[in-house]
């Protein structure tokens, strides 16, 4: 099942972005043909980790935007999630055993309303040793639909599936009434009947424990029989200066958290961690053994050497050719390292800006489509350790090996327990087999074809408002509203990718050959995450980024045609598509397990996300873990991220 087999963001976005599972291979080192050159001795209470990828600081939650490597850092001090992912097949949930003490799932059959009440233990506790309550579980809830977030640009969180949502974030009423704290162990949550049935139900009641007394001094949660509120001074100026504050913030420098590490430094590039000594132990009761933690960001060139050298103890989710070209043979010839592999599940892409006015047009964004060379592009980023993608997915999700038919289908054979007849396993497998993504759109290389698309779009005048000429004039333009307007786009692209260069060769310059001028900017990473969540208007028609889908894909937050327009909201893209939106919201209200319905319903929205063209996927892959044979237990396969995945591992000799 792992081989079948993620996250958030997010958008958080968001666009939430987590590790993937699917097609995980471990690398056993092989005994030592030669002895190496010197053995290194490394400090088993201390564990260095090295990821190429940037920190943006929002260790917190991912409403201000987020990377990889932040969430990370979530899932290490963040605990006690009422659930847990379950490592199999259709991403499913269940009740964290470590957390809840009793759960009961009710429905009303007056209203169809389902209701879930969860005790909690009442050993539960932060890293200071206060006491952890459903209070708190509350708290989470509330701010992360609060408006004084998005006062300060933050992403909130769209939970219409709560009973009472419309009416308490539009102001109707003062209270959440889906939410309600019976007692300080325990709390009940109703999922409104019209978002009934969901495709991934568990995960509606995510929910981690967040410490008002840190966040918000001053205020608490309240419930008077009607459902949860806030009292007391919660105003945007007091979260500005509790949450984002640049030197104490607890976004970037979260001080009170209930995971299994406690945060005790971060400089920008380098996170230190310590075990948090209250903390009661994973879904399976386990704590963590390693006691010290360094979270740093490497570079490409020189991470084979720190890894060599013992300064990176775990090398994290690296994609780089070079490095891999020189890692991979390392690990198979000498015994003293090993790795794993797995299935990445997202991709990197080129982001449209669609309320911007030369891209908001479909057949402009089709031809910028087809100027790509995509197979140049990823052989000269990834080599032979990615593949293109042509769809909104990564290579690691459950789906895309599901409708590939990479490791078979989930259909078991006709016994006495599951009732099954041959007929009904013949005709399931058959429905399966026929399952495919012949007909998702794929836009080939074909500047000429791009030209005349263009020119069917009314792109047919030079910079004087006569033909346009190829041989000698530079861009296209159109006149609109009596002006006429060159066809030039400006993309941006994360400085410390280092991928400019590959942009300019396999993109921009063809897309002059179809007469469409390019300017690339390099920019930081916070800066362009900025432009990417819309955290104001922005002046970029594409920006080249990369993103991990999470365990729950749901992407209906990301293309609601009635947040096109707006800014800080997760259609991060402004595509205003109500077929594509529509598409997305089907495909989650699937019944739970009904795995070939909702692949059914993934291929549809692949199909049309290419043709209206929001991005364009460039490509996904294999990350690779690399580690010494002496971090034992290590089970990436098993675990959304390192952050997890490190609770259960140990340093020690084999």
């Amino acid at each position: 099942m792992k081989k079948i087999l993620s996250i958030a963001l997010i958008l958080m976005l968001m666009t939430l972005p987590l590790a993937s599972y699917a097609g995980a291979v471990e690398t056993v080192p092989a005994a030592a043909e030669e002895e190496t050159a010197e053995q290194i001795e490394y400090d088993h209470d201390h564990l260095v980790v090295g990821n190429t990828t940037p920190f943006s600081g929002q260790f917190f939650t991912n409403m201000w935007g987020g990377v990889t490597s932040d969430l990370d850092v979530q899932k290490l001090i963040h605990g006690y999630n009422l659930v847990a992912w379950r490592s199999d097949i259709g991403g499913a949930y269940d009740i964290d055993p470590t957390v809840v003490s009793g759960f009961v799932a009710t429905q009303s059959r007056v209203t169809g309303d389902r209701t879930y009440t969860f005790e909690i233990y009442n050993d539960l506790k932060y890293s200071d040793g206060t006491k952890i309550t459903a209070w708190d579980y509350a708290f989470s809830w509330l701010i992360s639909m609060a408006p004084q977030v998005a006062e300060l640009g933050g992403n909130v969180r769209p939970m219409e599936y709560l009973e009472g949502y419309a009416d308490y974030v539009n102001g109707r009423v003062p209270y959440l009434a889906g939410i309600r704290v019976l007692d300080n162990t325990t709390i009940a949550i109703t999922v409104d009947k019209a978002y009934l049935p969901f495709f991934y139900q568990m995960a509606l009641l995510d929910c981690v424990p967040y410490p008002i007394s840190v966040i918000a001094p001053g205020c608490s949660v309240a419930d008077d029989g009607r459902g949860i509120y806030l009292k007391g001074p919660f105003t945007a100026d007091l979260l500005r200066s509790t949450l984002l504050d640049e030197t104490n913030g607890y976004c970037s420098h979260p001080s009170v958290t209930s995971g299994p590490y406690v945060l005790t430094s971060f400089d920008g590039s380098t996170a230190e961690f310590e075990l948090n000594r209250y903390y009661k132990g994973n879904k399976d009761g386990i704590r963590p053994i390693i006691r010290r933690l360094t979270y740093k960001t490497v570079a490409n060139e020189s991470m084979l050497d720190e890894f060599k050298a013992g300064n990176v103890t775990l090398l994290n989710k690296v994609m780089n050719a070079d490095v891999l070209n020189q890692l991979v043979p390392m690990v198979e010839q000498q015994g003293q390292f090993a790795s794993s592999s797995y299935g990445r599940t997202g991709m990197s892409y080129i982001s449209f800006s669609c309320e911007r006015p030369a891209v908001s047009s479909l057949a402009v964004r089709q031809a910028v489509a087809m100027c790509v060379d995509k197979d140049s592009f990823v052989t000269a980023t990834v080599g032979d350790y990615g593949q293109r993608a042509d769809g909104y997915y990564g290579i690691g999700q459950w789906m895309y090996t599901l409708v590939n038919a990479e490791d078979g289908y989930p259909v078991e054979e006709p016994n006495a327990e599951n009732g099954m007849t041959q007929a009904e396993h013949d005709k399931a497998l058959a429905d399966w087999a026929a399952l495919n993504m012949d007909d998702v759109p794929v836009y080939a290389f074909d500047p000429q074809g791009a030209a005349g698309l263009l020119e069917s779009d009314g792109w047919t005048l030079n910079r004087n408002g006569e033909s346009f000429d190829a041989a000698k004039d530079d861009v296209r333009c159109k006149e609109i509203n009596g002006e006429v307007v060159p066809l030039e786009l400006k993309l941006i692209c994360p400085e410390e990718s280092k991928v400019a260069d590959k942009l300019e060769q396999n993109f921009g310059a063809h897309l002059a050959k179809a007469g469409i001028g390019l300017t690339i900017e390099e920019q930081p990473m916070s800066k362009l995450l900025n432009s990417f969540y819309r955290r104001g208007e922005r002046d970029a028609d594409m920006i080249y980024i990369a993103s991990n889908f999470g365990i729950v894909f749901d992407p209906a937050g990301n293309f609601r045609p009635d947040d096109a327009n707006a800014v800080n909201m997760s259609n991060f893209s402004a595509i205003n598509d109500s077929k594509l939106y529509k598409l997305a919201v089907d495909m989650r209200q699937t019944e739970a397990g009904d795995l070939l319905a909702y692949c059914q319903k993934w291929v549809k929205f692949q199909q049309r996300f290419q043709e209206v063209v929001p991005a364009i996927p460039l490509y996904s892959g294999m990350y690779y873990d690399f580690y010494p044979s002496v971090l034992q237990n290590y089970d990436i396969n098993a675990n959304a991220t390192w952050g997890e995945a490190i609770v259960e591992a140990s340093m020690g000799n084999p």
